[in-house]
């Protein structure tokens, strides 16, 4: 049997979404594969593009480092919390911003680091 992309895809394109899920899941039954796995081929060739594309980051605090005073004053700086709950950041770690552009993840971890921090931008 010859395999025809074009018939294939106009085949595809008469199916209702009950007859397509069922032939979803007859493919993954025959060939043995979960939705992840079906997903993780293509993602990967996206997963660079978006990630080329990402316009907000997390600055995540990993450690407080030797500084711990320093680090707990910009910590309150960044973010206004009180001295305990800023202090313990310092000691637990965790993101201190979410959702913020580039150049300002990119200036408080500079901040951070420069009084001893080690901090990441994910």
């Amino acid at each position: 049997m010859a395999y025809n992309k074009e018939q294939f895809l106009d085949d595809l394109g008469t199916l209702t979404l009950l007859e397509l899920a069922d032939l979803i899941d007859g493919i993954k039954e025959k060939f043995n594969v979960t939705a992840a796995v079906a997903v993780a081929g293509p993602a990967a060739g996206a997963g660079a593009a978006a990630a080329e594309e990402k316009t907000e980051f997390d600055v995540v605090l990993v450690d407080a480092g030797a500084s711990k005073i320093n680090v707990i004053k910009e910590i309150r700086a960044i973010t206004g919390l009180g001295l305990k709950e800023a202090k313990d950041m310092s000691e637990k770690g965790g993101a201190l911003k979410e959702g913020i552009s580039k150049d300002e993840a990119e200036k408080l971890k500079a901040q951070l680091e420069a009084v001893g921090a080690k901090v990441e931008l994910k």
